[in-house]
């Protein structure tokens, strides 16, 4: 029988064999696609793919090790079992040499192919279990921290995590006020640098004169002024996480000292001669493509590579505008409570108001305006000057925020009474419950 992993891809360029293959494990219990093209089944592949890969070694149009080495770029862990020729052992052998699970000659008896696969797929099963055991509690965590309920935000959340498991250095792009310090933050918060340190500069706002003593620091006496030895950001991010916000303001000059330190793990202060350790990952922020700073002679091309081994995209306000009222009662009744205000409720009216509006500083923005009104010093801003573009969001996100709106007034009504908030509503239990999950709002909140 087949395992609780059920998926088997198989890949082969005989029509006859994908034919057999597929009938023999289909009586087994697997779901079973078979490929002529290896492409599509790659396209099948990501890092939660519950199944396993079988792919043939010789195939005119793709080899089997290339089809093994780009399942494994998209899932290290993916088992894949590669189906050979007798003359094709030696290859086998390297394929299991860069990774593969097992290989299976030709001719094969189908009992000796379905209990390959049947143990292949038990460790894939193994192997997800692991991951969404060590994954459930990060993920629980990241929600309080990265806010929202779209699409956008799942996936930035999804990535953060994948990323803070590496090693690698980031690079985070996103508008002014979307969030870049709180993704690097969280970047060091789930990685296992967690125990060190997380160590902020923004470059933007150091003047150019003092960015080597600011990141290098200096021995007394190094230059006129400098009266006792000063530990430098680098340094003091030793065996933590170094965040660089507004890394293109860095410069030229910096950014040369700032590759070697990367490159050799270690520091020298100004006016020293012996250098100290900096191991530390990278973090850096920019609101400009780094790139095309690159490539116009503006940021240095080396170090650009350096920094971005992976990068990240925060979405602005305006293309996840369902996330926008969870975000305005997060920050109003924070705000509220730490200084003691009872919190005001919410209307339709002002859910549409705030979906409505362009937030052009972002979450920050959103912030201020939520904290103004917690503490009553103004309304919600108004809707945005007709013609203004991008002003007006899509129609189904408006009819979204009414509907949160509504479902919100009913359960404030109803004091966190669902029987009651059903009836005010008219509307079924599970079609409550699955509103109030996708529009994040917890009976909880509103019991009395």
């Amino acid at each position: 029988m087949a395992s609780r992993v059920e998926r088997v891809l198989f890949v082969d360029d005989e029509e006859t064999v994908r034919e057999a293959l597929e009938q023999w494990l289909t009586l087994a219990g697997y779901a079973v696609s078979t490929f002529e093209a290896p492409e599509a089944a790659l396209a099948e592949i990501d890092a939660g793919f519950p199944g396993i890969l079988v792919t043939d070694l010789r195939m005119p149009r793709m080899g089997g090790l290339t089809v093994l080495e780009r399942a494994l770029e998209r899932d290290p862990d993916l088992p894949v079992l590669l189906v050979t020729g007798h003359g094709d052992v030696p290859q086998a052998v390297e394929a299991m040499r860069r990774g593969a699970y097992d290989f299976i000659e030709k001719p094969f008896a189908p009992e000796r192919m379905t209990d390959a696969i049947g143990r292949a797929c038990e460790k894939r099963h193994l192997t997800l279990r692991l991951r969404r055991l060590h994954a459930s509690k990060d993920a629980h965590a990241i929600e309080t921290r990265l806010i929202g309920t779209s699409r956008a935000m799942e996936t930035l959340r999804r990535e953060v995590l994948d990323l803070a498991a590496t090693p690698v250095n980031v690079v985070i792009n996103g508008e002014t006020g979307s969030g870049k310090e709180l993704v690097a933050q969280c970047l060091h918060a789930f990685s296992t640098r967690r125990d060190g340190r997380f160590v902020p500069v923004n470059c933007g706002a150091i003047p150019d004169t003092m960015m080597e003593s600011e990141l290098f620091g200096y021995e007394a006496g190094a230059f006129t002024g400098a009266l006792k030895r000063r530990i430098g950001k680098l340094e003091y991010a030793h065996r933590g996480t170094l965040f660089l916000d507004e890394i293109e303001a860095m410069p030229l000059s910096g950014q040369v000292k700032l590759l070697r330190v990367l490159q050799e793990r270690r520091v020298e202060r100004l006016g020293a001669n012996d250098s100290v350790a900096a191991d530390l990952r990278t973090l850096c922020a920019s609101k400009v493509d780094l790139r095309e700073e690159a490539e116009a002679g503006r940021f240095r091309p080396d170090l650009y590579y350096r920094l971005d081994v992976a990068s990240l995209r925060i979405p602005p306000l305006r293309e996840r505008r369902e996330d926008i009222p969870l975000l305005f009662e997060h920050f109003a009744a924070k705000a509220a409570e730490e200084h003691g205000r009872a919190m005001r409720p919410l209307s339709a009216r002002h859910v549409q108001d705030l979906v409505e509006q362009a937030w052009p500083g972002n979450v920050r923005e959103l912030r201020n305006a939520a904290e103004r009104y917690a503490f009553g010093l103004d309304r919600l801003g108004a809707a945005p000057e007709p013609g203004e573009a991008g002003m007006q969001p899509p129609l189904a996100v408006r009819v979204e925020a009414y509907e949160r709106g509504l479902i919100q007034q009913a359960l404030q009504q109803a004091q966190g009474n669902i029987a009651e908030a059903m009836r005010l509503l008219d509307l079924p239990r599970r079609t409550l419950n699955e509103k109030m999950q996708r529009y994040g709002l917890s009976r909880g909140d509103f019991v009395g």
